[in-house]
């Protein structure tokens, strides 16, 4: 350790130190005044002979005359054991749900009934910052995970591995979303057994207290690991929460074999806290006042997530990301746009409507979705089904539109069973509420919608196809 009684200035949340040497980028440093205030921090830049210090505590009232910084040649880690799970801590990685300190107690995966054979495992100490996965070890994503909500199983298929954020707004229910798709998403596999990484960042504790009752309810609690950082806790914490969410995703992942469901809620406060912390460096703007190195800070984060060759567990991210204004060429939405396989789009309009979940199909995407589609992961039909109903959708929106340009009356009959669809997809299909369906259950409904439609508009269904699924409720053509 090597301790100094240089420290320049504090601008909150960063301390500046001079004269240092041999100091090395994120490492801890503990830094003590003569009142004896202790506060602790982490190195976030190294310029000559300047050391920036990011603080994890308020430093309110800290005197820096004669403090002494100790940098502790140490990088922040997390205490890791399978009794993690349903655990709640803080921003910092402290525990705040008055339990006791994390042991070794656990399951020996390797053995065949290894949910029931107790033995011990020494507890783990994982860097923070984590690494991206080597990309010749990553494996191709090809599981399909089924969240209960047709709008994503059917069109936006989502599987283990992939990285896909919900794009939201002020006052849209993506935290209602985020719930139910924590509560409900399983695998077709019975042998996987899911578990929920929650990182908070940001929120209030009303939504706090939400989320947790949710899980609670539905007994998922027991199976998830939350990281809380509120919005009247220290911005710093922001930036190291979803860190940690992310080492404890990797821990039971890969060390585990968990099929690993992270969730990141809301990105868009993460890089407020960026933005701040980059202002209060002085560094030179870049779009929207954000820093330069946005786009590779939230690569390192949703990077995080896949699957490795010869390891058991998966990482599945989904953050939410709230768009101001919602606008979708927000900076943060932009550049997650180009570093996840997809999005999921919540609608004012549909929300307006009463829906639930108003996601809205024709603007979301799954780059993976093919991955998870077909027979021997939902069923054979599952691609071309999703294809119509995406179709008709479309074209459905269209006569809507003629309708309110040119009357109802100047439609085609084809073009009335078109808003005919859009008004049972609406009802019946999108408006499901908090109930869960199977792709089974989902599939056997679009079947029902479609039926509405004379044969020759459901061009991208094959006759046998209709013959084998339609139930005889879509004639054929004579």
């Amino acid at each position: 350790m090597i301790s100094y009684k240089s420290i320049i200035s504090i601008q909150p949340p960063l301390i500046f130190i001079s004269r240092t040497e041999k100091i090395g980028y994120q490492e801890l440093v503990e830094i003590q005044d003569v009142n004896g205030t202790i506060i602790q921090g982490q190195v976030i830049s190294l310029d000559n002979d300047v050391a920036v210090v990011q603080m994890f505590q308020n430093p309110a009232g800290f005197q820096i005359k004669d403090a002494e910084a100790v940098f502790s040649s140490e990088t922040k880690k997390m205490a890791l054991s399978p009794t993690i799970l349903g655990r709640t801590f803080n921003g910092s990685g402290d525990a705040i749900d008055g339990l006791d300190a994390i042991d070794g107690e656990s399951y020996d995966i390797n053995t065949p009934d290894f949910w029931q054979n107790k033995s011990p495992l020494p507890i783990q100490y994982k860097d923070v910052n984590g690494q991206a996965i080597n990309p010749y070890r990553r494996d191709e994503p090809n599981d399909f995970i089924q969240t209960g909500i047709s709008a994503i199983d059917l069109t936006t298929t989502i599987v283990k591995g992939q990285k896909i954020p919900i794009f939201s707004g002020s006052g849209l229910p993506d935290l209602e979303l985020l719930t139910q798709i924590a509560t409900s998403a399983k695998t077709n596999n019975p042998e996987d057994k899911f578990v929920v990484v929650v990182a908070g960042m940001g929120i209030t504790n009303d939504q706090f207290l939400y989320l947790k009752g949710e899980l609670e309810k539905t007994n998922t609690l027991s199976r998830t690991v939350m990281f809380v950082n509120l919005s009247s806790d220290p911005v710093v914490e922001r930036i190291l929460t979803p860190r940690l969410a992310l080492t404890a995703s990797e821990y039971l992942a890969y060390e585990l074999g968990y099929s690993v469901l992270t969730l990141l809620f809301d990105l868009t406060n993460y890089a407020n806290a960026m933005r701040e912390i980059s202002t209060a460096k002085k560094e030179i703007p870049g779009r929207s006042g954000y820093p330069g190195y946005l786009y590779t800070d939230l690569a390192n984060l949703l990077e995080r997530a896949g699957t490795i060759e010869g390891k058991r567990g998966s990482i599945t991210q989904i953050p939410i990301l709230s768009m101001p204004n919602d606008d979708k060429t927000h900076v943060v939405a932009d550049l997650t746009g180009y570093i996840t396989e997809g999005q999921i789009v919540l609608s004012r309009t549909l929300f307006k409507q009463g829906i639930t979940p108003p996601i809205d199909i024709i603007a979301s995407l799954s780059r993976l979705k093919d991955k998870g589609q077909g027979e021997g992961k939902t069923r054979k039909d599952h691609p071309a089904v999703a294809d119509q109903i995406f179709a008709t959708l479309s074209e459905s929106i269209r006569q809507q539109e003629l309708a309110l340009v040119l009357g109802v009356d100047s439609l085609t009959d084809t073009g009335k069973k078109y808003l005919e669809f859009n008004k049972q997809y609406n009802q019946k299909f999108l408006n499901q509420g908090r109930k869960a369906r199977s792709i089974l259950e989902t599939l056997d409904l679009s079947w029902d919608l479609l039926s509405i439609l004379p044969r020759e508009e459901l061009k991208k269904l094959k006759d046998e196809l209709i013959t084998e699924f339609g139930k005889g409720q879509i004639k054929f053509s004579i």
